[in-house]
């Protein structure tokens, strides 16, 4: 039996060698591939819809204060890109009998044009709208002066809303898809503006939709959307070398259910 022993561990010892042998030998094979390096992919079932009663939990209402659209291009094409902002926009549908000025500082039209279905993209629609004079780039030469005239819209009226033709660019989505490599959605939408155009062009414009879930804040609850995509501004008149000709636009929205 304890002949038996030793001849055990002998073999033992003989093994772990020939595996310490090998593992140095071998130090450069590769590691076997991971079983999966996708996202892993999980869309809830929360579902947003638009209201405006104060204090009713079910109706969600767009939280501008706290929302922007932004854009960026390469100054004359390859510099440090030039950004700014729009000071004044919205959550609501434009139709041509809208296209008017308010005379109010505050929201012209309801921001109810919108509604989320986080598991059921075909039913998540949304409009929106920017209002070009309204640009802000926190240089006042560019802000009140070249830009005004470059993007083909008038200056600011104090105390009015401006949604004329001249000064408006709409968003209206045509189809909201899952986008099958991440947690994100595909929004296809068409984009409305006349830019230094004779009449506004519309074209179909695929964005990234990013869901942001809804989470309790202080005494109520916000979720937010963002959506990024770029135009060409020659499309729309724009000729000022300034810009590049692809102008990358980013608009982050929040609601609440105050």
């Amino acid at each position: 039996m304890k002949h038996f022993n030793k001849m055990l561990l002998a073999i033992l010892v003989l093994i772990s060698s020939y595996g310490l042998i090998a593992s140095c030998t071998n130090k450069n094979i590769p590691l076997p591939a991971s079983v999966s390096t996708g996202v892993i992919i999980n869309h809830g079932n929360h579902i947003h819809l638009s209201g405006l009663t104060v204090g009713d939990t079910t109706q969600w209402k767009f939280d501008k204060a706290h929302s922007s659209v932004n854009w960026s291009s390469p100054f004359e094409g390859v510099g440090a890109p030039l950004t700014g902002k729009f000071n004044q926009f919205g959550v609501a549908e434009v139709t041509t009998a809208k296209m008017l000025s308010y005379a109010t500082t505050a929201q012209p039209l309801p921001d109810t044009s919108w509604a989320f279905y986080e598991n059921v993209p075909a039913k998540t629609h949304f409009s929106g709208y920017v209002q070009i004079n309204q640009v802000n780039t926190g240089e006042p030469g560019r802000d009140g002066g070249c830009l005004v005239s470059t993007l083909g819209t008038t200056a600011i009226v104090t105390g009015t809303q401006n949604l004329s033709v001249t000064n408006v660019a709409l968003i209206k989505t045509t189809k909201v898809e899952f986008d099958p490599l991440s947690n994100n959605y595909i929004a296809t939408f068409n984009f409305t503006w006349k830019g230094n155009l004779g009449v506004p062009l519309t074209k179909s414009i695929v964005g990234k939709l990013t869901y942001i879930p809804s989470a309790v804040f202080s005494t109520h609850h916000e979720f937010g959307l963002s959506l990024a995509f770029q135009i060409n501004c020659r499309d729309y008149g724009i000729t000022s070398a300034n810009v590049a000709d692809v102008i990358t636009i980013q608009v982050n929205t929040n609601f609440n259910n105050q």
